[in-house]
């Protein structure tokens, strides 16, 4: 559930950052009575998502700006697709431009990649997640793009849920006095998630009651030895270099996540722009 207060408050810091004192060279040409219309128009195919961020974006500058969305929220379009109609003050669509457009390119590209690895997961039983690795400030609305994608969210934060990884195990002495540790602490509800390098660390991890064991770059063949062991005791969610390329060939039987980072740490941002008429 996206919650609009946050949201507000990301778009206010980025527009405070974008033109902290006004915007010298729209203020300088236009006194504030012109009106002007534009198209937002996709310059590349891709999935839309965010375009209610980009509307809150005009809004924000000048409430009395229109906004119509031409396609609706997770639709593909392919290249030329004008996906929206802008009208107000001249001044005030120039000065939300670049930070609209901004959220509404990235959010569209971590959509696009999404939506292409999900539709080669289908029919496998195996999904697509995402993971903390997103822009800092952002994360809210990069995991909405990844779900708008046809992808699902991993733990929106440490206070989420239990993953215990490499450094914690390190730290702890190991894997089972790790899930020891955190058995006692965590109320009944919460589950443990457990990352692992290899099979020994596997076998522990589910032999010491771990309800989720992570899958760290492993090969086809070791995924597939891990899922075994699993079976029946624990989820699998295979992760690590994960890509377009290659995550269909970790979604195998026993695998039920596959968890990416470059979902949103890497992705390419949509060409999207805006054209006044």
């Amino acid at each position: 559930m996206i919650n609009d207060i946050s949201v507000d408050r990301i778009i206010e810091n980025a527009l405070a950052e974008d033109m902290p004192f006004g915007d010298i060279t729209t203020d300088s040409i236009f006194d504030g009575t012109e009106e002007s219309k534009a198209h937002m128009i996709a310059k590349e195919a891709g999935v839309i998502a965010g375009l209610w961020t980009a509307e809150k974006v005009f809004k924000k500058v000048d409430e009395n700006t229109e906004f119509t969305k031409m396609v609706k929220e997770g639709d593909f379009v392919e290249k030329g697709t004008v996906i929206a109609l802008i009208e107000g003050k001249s001044a005030a669509l120039l000065k939300a431009e670049r930070v609209a457009l901004n959220f509404l390119q990235r959010m569209s590209g971590i959509a696009t990649v999404t939506r292409r690895i999900s539709k080669k997961l289908e029919g496998t039983g195996t999904v697509i997640a995402d993971t903390r690795k997103t822009t800092p400030g952002l994360r809210v609305l990069e995991k909405y793009a990844v779900r708008i994608g046809g992808g699902t969210n991993h733990r929106y934060s440490l206070s989420d849920a239990v993953m215990i990884k490499d450094n914690h195990i390190k730290a702890a002495g190991g894997i089972s006095e790790a899930v020891r540790r955190v058995r006692k602490w965590i109320p009944h509800t919460a589950k443990i998630e457990v990352e692992t390098t290899c099979i020994e660390e596997v076998s522990e991890a589910v032999d010491a009651g771990a309800d989720i064991i992570m899958l760290d770059n492993m090969d086809p063949e070791t995924i597939r030895q891990a899922a075994g062991i699993a079976k029946g005791r624990a989820s699998i969610e295979v992760s690590g270099n994960v890509t377009e390329e290659n995550a269909a060939v970790r979604a195998m039987d026993g695998v039920d996540v596959i968890s990416s980072g470059a979902l949103t740490h890497s992705v390419k941002a949509m060409d999207i722009s805006m054209k006044i008429l």
